[in-house]
């Protein structure tokens, strides 16, 4: 029996230029999936699809912003045949209530709440036609705890939990899973921009800072996050739906 295989499957990865995302992609496409990307930067989802080309995999890329409803609806459509979906697009921010601009609070509502919601709205019929699927979501453990200074992504990333349990119940009849991830922090090229944006000539040093806040003493690594979404996604959890998976390093139970 081979494991966790997505033969045959089309997956949709948003965010797939990078980070978690772009490790997604690469593990579904290695698993065996068709691959289809959608990624505000055409240049950095170009880059991932030409790495899955090179070790064999099968992929395109769709340059949409999730936040826009029709420019979504008009990718969904394009790529026809869905059997995945991976909510991966997002942004963060850093403010409590108080330093949170407006501006700032519905730039982050727009990707990570408005986001989701539309690649959601727009594969539902797709996968709907395959007879049933799985959608994912990326949350976060800013979800589930409170976070210092993350006053507008908590919001969001709450919001992406709750969704995800109310589409697992409306959907369970079409066999349509719904379940989603909640990482802690994850070393990916936004950690590195953001030490080196708010702490020059202390990069070393935040960084480890950053590492030892999980109980397991470092940040999880891209892939890992994958090889869970891969689990998640594939027909072994099949009787997984309406689920909440931390990947933390311990934080929200040991961080104490």
């Amino acid at each position: 029996m081979e494991l966790f295989q997505l033969n045959g499957k089309h997956a949709v990865v948003t965010g797939g230029g990078s980070g978690i995302g772009q490790a997604i992609a690469q593990v579904f496409a290695a698993q065996g999936a068709t691959v289809h990307i959608i990624e505000l930067n055409a240049a950095a989802a170009m880059a991932t699809l030409e790495t899955i080309e090179q070790k064999g995999g099968k992929a395109d890329v769709y340059a949409c912003n999730v936040s826009d409803q029709a420019e979504v609806i008009k990718a969904m459509q394009a790529i026809g045949s869905i059997d995945i979906l991976v909510n991966c697009a997002g942004i963060a921010h850093v403010g409590k209530l108080e330093n949170t601009s407006e501006f700032d609070f519905d730039r982050v509502y727009s990707v990570n709440v408005k986001g989701t919601y539309n690649c959601m709205l727009a594969a539902i019929p797709q996968i709907r036609k395959q007879g049933g699927g799985v959608i994912l979501n990326i949350a976060s453990i800013a979800s589930s705890v409170g976070i210092t200074d993350r006053f507008a992504y908590s919001m969001s990333k709450g919001a992406v939990l709750t969704m995800t349990l109310s589409v697992a119940r409306d959907y369970l009849s079409e066999h349509i899973r719904c379940n989603c991830v909640s990482p802690a922090r994850v070393h990916t090229p936004f950690v590195d921009g953001f030490i080196a944006k708010n702490y020059p000539g202390q990069e070393t040093e935040m960084f480890d800072k950053l590492s030892h806040s999980q109980p397991i003493g470092r940040m999880a690594k891209p892939e890992e996050v994958a090889w869970l979404a891969l689990y998640l996604c594939s027909d072994q959890a099949s009787f997984i739906t309406g689920a909440d998976y931390p990947i933390d390093g311990g934080f929200i139970r040991l961080n104490n």
